[in-house]
């Protein structure tokens, strides 16, 4: 059974999420929120230090600057990250996940994430390609050849999102199912989880386990279902989690 069920959220959901997350934990539907550090969102650190539930930390990514794949941003991305440095420490984080960036240099991503020095560091796997209406032409972090190298440059730990390891098999036109137990050698400390719309596409659609196109049976014969497993699907309602309670159900009669 699977006892460590994550709900994502942002730093900025101080309201009506914030009171449906409380009622939810209480209820024993998810376990710890994974939270995604917006840039200059510090002031909720203090009202996150009263919800009384674990939380752990996502970093941004390029769509809210923070590049590391890119060296004109580094001194950027160090700004972002002391802010996010700060929520996981006020909020006692396990983790803090990083992606690899997009366009620049492989290795421009593996000096800067290691210059951090963050021993709560843990790298997630992207598509290939970015989303159509991304300016950009390539994810890193994308094969599990570049999350290798990052995690021998950086000591980092691994997060395996299964819908951008999906979209990066078909990127690449090999076997899913493969790919995803290749992936899961690295010993994932945390797994990111949705559906997809199109399980053939090469782009990541955060759909519900609704649609089915995931076979959740053969996927939890695979991951290691004690880690952490966090549910990215998409929120339709911004006033309740009803969606994602629904999200826990659809996959609780998997494991």
């Amino acid at each position: 059974m699977i006892f460590n069920i994550g709900l994502k959220l942002w730093s900025v959901n101080t309201d009506h999420y914030f009171e449906e997350a409380k009622k939810l934990y209480k209820e024993k539907i998810f376990s710890y929120i994974e939270l995604y550090v917006l840039p200059n969102s510090l002031k909720t650190i203090d009202k996150w230090k009263t919800i009384n539930i674990p939380i752990n930390i996502h970093c941004p990514h390029f769509m809210h600057g923070f590049n590391l794949a890119e060296a004109a941003k580094h001194e950027q991305n160090y700004n972002v990250y002391k802010e996010v440095k700060m929520f996981a420490d006020e909020l006692d984080s396990e983790y803090i996940i990083f992606h690899g960036g997009i366009d620049g240099k492989l290795e421009e991503t593996a000096m800067q994430l290691k210059s951090f020095n963050e021993k709560r560091a843990v790298i997630e796997n992207k598509p290939r390609k970015p989303m159509p209406f991304v300016d950009g032409k390539i994810c890193r972090g994308s094969m599990i050849e570049e999350i290798e190298y990052i995690i021998k440059e950086t000591g980092c730990g691994f997060c395996l999102d299964i819908g951008h390891a999906i979209c990066s098999a078909n990127s690449q036109k090999i076997d899913i199912w493969k790919y995803i137990e290749e992936f899961n050698k690295l010993n994932p400390k945390v797994y990111h989880l949705t559906d997809l719309y199109d399980i053939n596409s090469e782009y990541d659609s955060h759909a519900h386990f609704s649609q089915n196109h995931i076979d959740m049976n053969k996927l939890f014969t695979i991951i290691n279902n004690s880690k952490y497993v966090t549910i990215e699907t998409e929120k339709n309602n911004h006033s309740n989690l009803n969606d994602f309670k629904e999200d826990v159900k659809c996959i609780k009669k998997f494991y």
